[in-house]
């Protein structure tokens, strides 16, 4: 089994008017002109002030994702799996696909699911057998399986390498495990099929680590999700939404 993506200025506009009014001539000296009394100024009148706010609707943030994490999303992503553990070293989850719409405002969109990781939680800084899932915000855009493509919209490598046997931690089989992945962009080649071995960050920063089906215990690094959950998540996956897995602990993904 291996080891393994944003005001109105005020107008001031007093007017001062003194009427002078003007007595008529007469034979005798004209009396003394009384004195006038200038008009008060012209009240000035402030503009109403806009209701509500003009400007657009502000970005929200994914429920349960923090400022610093959000801002690990790319801005043209519209599509987030998010996998929430309880704690660092859990290795049961909880996943939910969110998507973003046209104002900005993300919804939940599937989930929420029932997931596994690793066996010992989850690490910030993934080696090769340490067996913990990578936390990251990661981008979800190839897919593979043993099994013919169900329907997904990432490109799909039916191949019969994804075959594998043996036994899992719990002693559960792990036949059919691969017979759907989704390839998490971690310490591999975007673009490539899942058994693709180049690893750009060291074979020692491990690889491999993808969505696949649980198979009744936890994984050597990977998310696993159950078989009619993972289809579900391969058909709803759209590349032109530039799909990523947010994924870790929830007191590290508030950040």
């Amino acid at each position: 089994m291996p080891v393994r993506k944003g005001a109105p200025a005020l107008r001031y506009a007093g007017t001062l008017c003194a009427a002078l009014l003007l007595t008529g001539c007469a034979r005798t000296a004209p009396p003394a002109p009384a004195p006038s009394t200038p008009k008060p100024p012209t009240a000035s009148v402030a503009p109403a002030p806009p209701v509500g706010d003009a400007r657009p609707e502000r970005v929200t943030r994914i429920p349960g994702v923090g400022p610093r994490t959000q801002a690990r999303i790319p801005d043209g992503t519209a599509q987030a799996f998010v996998v929430t553990g309880a704690t660092a070293d859990s290795n049961t989850a909880t996943a939910v696909l969110y998507e973003r719409n046209a104002a900005g405002r993300w919804t939940e969109a599937a989930g929420p699911w029932a997931a596994r990781n690793a066996l010992r939680g989850w690490t910030e800084d993934h080696d090769a057998g340490d067996l913990r899932t990578p936390i990251g915000v990661f981008r979800l855009g190839d897919a593979g399986g043993r099994l013919p493509d169900p329907g997904a919209r990432l490109p799909y490598d039916q191949d019969q390498e994804f075959a594998i046997s043996g036994t899992g931690f719990s002693g559960e089989s792990l036949e059919g495990s691969f017979d759907h992945v989704i390839a998490i962009d971690y310490n591999r080649v975007p673009g490539r099929t899942p058994l693709d071995k180049e690893r750009p960050l060291g074979p020692e920063k491990g690889g491999g680590v993808w969505i696949h089906v649980d198979h009744g215990g936890p994984t050597q690094a990977c998310v696993a999700l159950e078989r009619d959950t993972l289809r579900e998540l391969l058909v709803a996956l759209d590349p032109a939404r530039e799909p990523v897995v947010v994924m870790g602990p929830a007191a590290v993904l508030a950040r």
